[in-house]
């Protein structure tokens, strides 16, 4: 404008808006400038000064009392004092003199002090990821949610296999903890889903893979079979150092991320039951595996060979089968048939179950417990043991398996109903024979119905209305009607019968 001189901040609003599209005329109004003076600037003649950076205080330094003589010594004797704490400090010895106003020119001091004189910091080597080279095992927890299953919360792990080249993964959900088992299996299910083999293996130190008590790097035994059957190599990270297993443990994070989504649409955390959960697991690895598609092809086409077969992916025990009928392992107690007491039977352990075997006959499959932190697990099947039982009623009332032998809910509160109501001797033996009963007739579900029906019509059914109702062996008698034939009719059949020559010829 006349009489006043055009200001740098006044060109620059005007180019900033001529760069935006504005025609020289609006550009001109925003910015103040006549359409003469804007001419000029597109033509070069007026352009904004270069802005100087100033190197000279606006204040008096608020810590130059303290700072070479008080604040530097500090931190070259502790270069990792935090800014808050020094400044306690000063507040605490200096009273009076320092207050909150000074925390973000201390805060900027020290940064730019430790920048110049602090200690070296960790460099992150980037790697080369070369396909078919590597794949990496791990293990993690969900925490910040819970997963449940029938109701009940369900703590387990993820095993996570992920190639980094490719970045295609594979998730397992382990009901225990880091074992050799669970690595085995997880392992083995990611190579055979992925169709081949890379050339290293590493994990961190899982003392199921690793000795780690030996003075240098050792195998175990088992993980050194494992990864020869299949021609890996193994490596490790270094204890404590998380992040030289960076290509999966940032991966943890983003699938848990995907797990919570996943189940925010899905509305629920319950799942009807293991195979369940692992389903949708998987669901969410897929999606995660068809963003990789085509670098997995690539990879996958530079992996070795499967070997012809899986090799095993249990652990081995023996156990003596006591006289109560039970064998314990790994702090769990478990009931078998009563026909293998005093018998040894051969165990094959895995993540979910255990397969039993007498000699080289395979005999029984039974869920596998995780018995929680410094305590005992119980796995007890009534049927194991109903036989004997029946027979002796009172044993059931003071049996250490007692509320363990009772297979359900229903069955909780049938006993709790007879025991308060019938004598010690009948309540023992009216659900003892009623277990006896849903065993041989295979009705345990409905028997159980059925009783806690009558009982909250102000009754219990009999034992005997029990076998009526659910017992095989009640048999419907028909009712047969018959008409008794008049005597002269049989004279009729006398008329046609043979003679005594006609008979013997």
């Amino acid at each position: 404008m006349s009489g006043k001189p055009i200001t740098d901040q006044q060109i620059r609003l005007y180019m900033k808006q001529r760069k935006q599209g504005r025609t020289q005329v609006v550009a001109a109004a925003k910015a103040g400038l006549s359409e003469r003076s804007a001419r000029r600037i597109d033509h070069g003649e007026l352009t904004p000064q270069p802005r100087l950076k100033r190197h000279w205080r606006t204040r008096e330094d608020p810590l130059a009392d303290v700072w070479q003589r008080v604040l530097v010594p500090m931190l070259e004797q502790n270069p990792s004092l935090l800014p808050m704490t020094l400044f306690e400090y000063l507040y605490d010895n200096y009273s009076g003199q320092y207050d909150e106003t000074i925390q973000r020119t201390l805060q900027r001091r020290i940064k730019a002090w430790k920048a110049q004189y602090g200690p070296a910091k960790e460099v992150i080597f980037r790697q080369t990821k070369e396909p078919g080279r590597l794949g990496i095992s791990d293990f993690t927890q969900i925490k910040d949610f819970t997963i449940t299953i029938q109701d009940q919360a369900f703590k387990h792990l993820l095993y996570h296999y992920r190639l980094p080249f490719s970045s295609w993964c594979y998730v397992k959900v382990i009901c225990g903890g880091e074992s050799y088992t669970a690595l085995s299996t997880g392992l083995q299910d990611a190579l055979w889903r992925s169709g081949g083999v890379p050339q290293e293996h590493r994990t961190d130190s899982l003392s199921a893979a690793f000795n780690n008590l030996a003075e240098k790097e050792q195998l175990t035994v088992r993980y050194h079979d494992l990864c020869r059957h299949y021609g890996l190599k193994a490596t490790r990270n270094n204890p404590g150092v998380s992040h030289e297993n960076g290509a999966i443990e940032s991966p943890h994070g983003h699938l848990k991320r995907r797990i919570r989504q996943a189940l925010l649409i899905r509305g629920s955390h319950e799942f009807a039951s293991l195979e369940d959960y692992q389903g949708f697991i998987d669901g969410v690895v897929s999606k995660i595996n068809q963003r990789c598609h085509s670098r997995f092809q690539q990879e996958r086409a530079c992996l070795k060979s499967l070997p012809k077969r899986r090799t095993h992916d249990y652990a081995e025990h023996r156990v003596l089968i006591s006289s109560s009928s039970t064998f314990d392992l790994k702090r769990v107690t478990y009931t078998v048939p009563s026909r293998f007491i005093g018998e040894r039977l051969y165990i094959q352990l895995f993540d979910q179950q255990l397969k039993l075997f007498h000699g080289h006959a395979w005999v029984l499959d039974l869920p596998r417990v995780y018995a929680p932190s410094k305590q005992r697990g119980r796995c007890v099947n009534y049927r194991h043991v109903i036989d004997s039982l029946v027979r002796k009623p009172q044993a059931f009332r003071y049996s250490q398996l007692r509320d363990d032998l009772l297979p359900s809910p229903d069955y909780q509160r049938i006993w709790h109903y007879v025991d308060e109501t019938l004598p010690c001797h009948k309540a023992c033996r009216y659900i003892v024979r009623l277990l006896h009963l849903a065993a041989t007739q295979q009705c345990e579900s409905a028997l159980g119905r059925y009783v806690l029906k009558a009982i909250d019509l102000g009754g219990l059914p009999s034992e005997l209305k029990c076998r009526q109702q659910f017992s095989a062996e009640t048999r419907v008698i028909p009712i047969i009607s018959s008409q008794q034939h008049r005597l002269d009719a049989y004279d009729q059949l006398l008329e046609f019968a043979p003679s005594p020559e006609q008979q013997y010829g």
